[in-house]
């Protein structure tokens, strides 16, 4: 039987597609707390720079009259984030849009990370797969706020870069052990193509992080067992990593 932490069997997944909040750290990692919002974590997951929360009511209008749900506990400026990236007050924000909103926060996301932010987090079920609802946004804030948290612990020598051995680590502290063959493909894939001397900014590791995670939910649901090996069709296996590689 495959070793549960291979595949991060304990992690906690919330959210319409499963990943509304960063997986639970293994022992290994300092523990990060949660809120008993629905939706994600407590303070810890915010920039360092925010000020203690303040909860807000929950609800809200966009600029046209459209009624904004955030979820309960918000923090109040991740709903002035949402609101201020609303600009026709729609209730919903696109991918330009979110990019903004964290680029001003977290990081310069690429728009490469943020559709596939996107497609992570959205409901598949949604009329509107190319736009974000607050509860969705919430959801993804406060996640980026613990991969950040994780980013930083593994960025040791404070280079706003991690190389291949400190995100073998990071990974490794989430429940994922990669093995160095993969890893040095991870690497290589954001460094044109070399994997010696590489290293991962913030959105090439939030991508990374968030692929090797999706993945692994996915294979999960073929592995049943926790073999470490699954059967899949052709058709299967395409509809499995395609939205991975090409959000």
């Amino acid at each position: 039987m495959a070793d549960y932490n291979r595949y991060g069997h304990g992690y906690a997944t919330q959210g319409s597609a499963g990943y509304g909040q960063a997986p639970t750290p293994t022992p290994s990692a300092p523990p990060l707390s949660y809120s008993s919002s629905s939706y994600g974590y407590s303070q810890g997951g915010y920039p360092s720079s925010y000020p203690p929360p303040q909860m807000s009511g929950g609800f809200g209008f966009g600029f046209g009259g459209v009624v904004v749900t955030f979820p309960p506990g918000t923090h109040p400026d991740v709903e002035r984030a949402f609101r201020a990236a609303d600009r026709d007050g729609s209730g919903a924000i696109d991918e330009l849009e979110l990019q903004g909103a964290l680029s001003s926060a977290y990081h310069r996301f690429s728009i490469r990370t943020v559709r596939l932010l996107m497609f992570l987090f959205n409901n598949p079920a949604s009329s509107s797969p190319s736009r974000m609802g607050p509860a969705e946004f919430v959801s993804l804030w406060n996640c980026l706020g613990q991969w950040r948290d994780i980013f930083d612990r593994y960025d040791r020598d404070r280079s706003g870069r991690i190389d291949s051995h400190e995100l073998t680590e990071a990974l490794r502290s989430l429940g994922y052990a990669v093995p160095p063959s993969v890893i040095e493909l991870l690497i290589a894939n954001y460094n044109n193509g070399v994997s010696s001397n590489g290293a991962l900014d913030f959105d090439n590791f939030v991508e990374c992080g968030m692929i090797v995670k999706g993945l692994t939910e996915k294979f999960k649901e073929k592995d049943t067992r926790y073999t470490g090996s699954a059967t899949l069709t052709y058709d299967g296996f395409l509809s499995m990593v395609i939205p991975f590689i090409v959000p």
